[in-house]
């Protein structure tokens, strides 16, 4: 029996259900394959907004010192770490922190000094390409610093003014020095935002009097396609005795959103997909109901159940398939658009920040081959369970019952 010639002729035969049918398994299938490019492009900005704008991949600490943030606790020979880091797959780049206060003539507020590599941390951050005003750090002018944007805010100051920092250097003596403001930072995250004060590295040595050592160091893969988790484990494995931590580990409830994203998708398709496959059951069973006399004449003359049940099958296959290619024909144009473009939320309170990170107002779509084939494939599952039972009906009729069918 040709198959597929008897099923194009029975699809043809009620064109009108036929549309109706294809088109809401199409339009099913657009809505997840753009959904699931937006979740995607949601969950690459939030992981590229941890690791680019501080985190990093991974970083290393003195053991204790995330515990108990010390001055005095710091990494020593940092400089031999960093080097082995650039030759095993890593950018790297070390940190130095310390509080003091800052002031100006109107204000004062507490704050975390970070001072900074500039060459080395623009290999493992973007925070440099996130300012709203002014410019960078930058090394041939050590007394310019940059300012997170609330702290900016609370201080009342803007590039070209001019804060005081006191505070207690290392060596007991009264850290005080005169700083002017290059720079004021976009939001980034709730501690860079409030507190976050930028400095050259060798200017904080010379405010704070540290001389050596580091507090931090941050690290990125420079091939992104390795497993975290494994990268993690080598450089765990290079230095036992200090405190490696991947970003996972770090910002765990950013992680663990990270893990219930698949659950959240996977919730979505059968929300979707079961009022279409309740359609398709729908259409399906009225087109095998209509010709059950016709079923019973082909089990009469030799086609045997497999060959009912395949013909039915491929009746809904091929219906599934032209919607899949409607699906993918106007989803993937629409969200490649919105991924070059973006969805700019921020006139309905977008943006802000989630579990200290900042959130991009602007939602692009990413488009991968899972926010593409996924959607199709479980549109197929969805269709192909939905004719089980009008396919099973028709396979175990009997040419006497079909005759006396009403």
């Amino acid at each position: 029996m040709k198959i597929v010639a008897f099923a194009m002729r029975n699809i043809g035969r009620n064109s009108h259900r036929t549309v109706i049918t294809t088109l809401a398994m199409a339009f099913a299938g657009f809505i997840m394959v753009f959904y699931v490019s937006l979740v995607e492009g949601m969950f690459f900005m939030l992981e590229k907004n941890v690791v680019s704008l501080n985190l990093g991949d991974l970083q290393i600490h003195a053991p204790g010192y995330r515990d108990d943030p010390d001055l005095y606790n710091r990494i020593e020979g940092y400089e031999g770490i960093t080097g082995e880091l650039d030759d095993s797959g890593f950018y790297s780049a070390g940190r130095l922190f310390g509080f003091a206060l800052a002031a100006t003539g109107r204000t004062s507020s507490g704050v975390v000094l970070r001072g900074v590599d500039v060459d080395r941390e623009a290999t493992v951050t973007d925070v440099h390409q996130n300012l709203i005003a002014g410019s960078w750090l930058d090394e041939t002018e050590p007394r310019g610093v940059v300012l997170g944007s609330k702290l900016a805010k609370t201080l009342e100051v803007g590039p070209g003014d001019e804060v005081v920092i006191v505070g207690q250097a290392s060596d007991g003596s009264m850290a005080n020095e005169l700083y002017r403001v290059r720079g004021i930072l976009k939001s980034l995250g709730q501690g860079i935002d409030g507190s976050g004060f930028f400095m050259v590295e060798r200017e904080f040595r010379s405010l704070m009097v540290v001389p050596t050592g580091v507090h931090e160091i941050v690290a990125m893969r420079k091939d992104r396609s390795e497993d975290l988790e494994a990268a993690t484990e080598r450089v765990r494995q290079a230095f036992p005795g200090l405190d490696v931590r991947n970003w996972r580990e770090l910002q765990p409830l950013v992680a663990r959103i990270f893990e219930i994203s698949n659950s959240t998708m996977y919730f979505m398709y059968v929300i979707t997909y079961a009022a279409i496959g309740m359609v398709i059951l729908n259409a399906m069973l009225m087109s095998v109901f209509e010709r059950i006399h016709e079923f019973g004449l082909m089990k009469a003359v030799g086609v045997g159940p497999l060959g009912i049940l395949a013909l039915v099958l491929t009746e809904a296959g091929l219906q599934a398939a032209v919607a899949g290619g409607i699906a993918v024909g106007v989803g993937l144009p629409f969200s490649l658009f919105f991924e070059s473009h973006g969805i700019d939320l921020s006139r309905i309170g977008g943006g802000g920040i989630l579990y200290g990170v900042a959130i991009d107002p602007v939602w692009y779509c990413r488009v991968t081959a899972r926010s593409v084939i996924e959607p199709i494939v479980f549109l197929f599952a969805i269709v192909i369970a939905g004719v089980v039972y009008p396919a099973a009906k028709a396979a175990l009729i009997t040419p006497l019952q079909a005759v006396y069918y009403r």
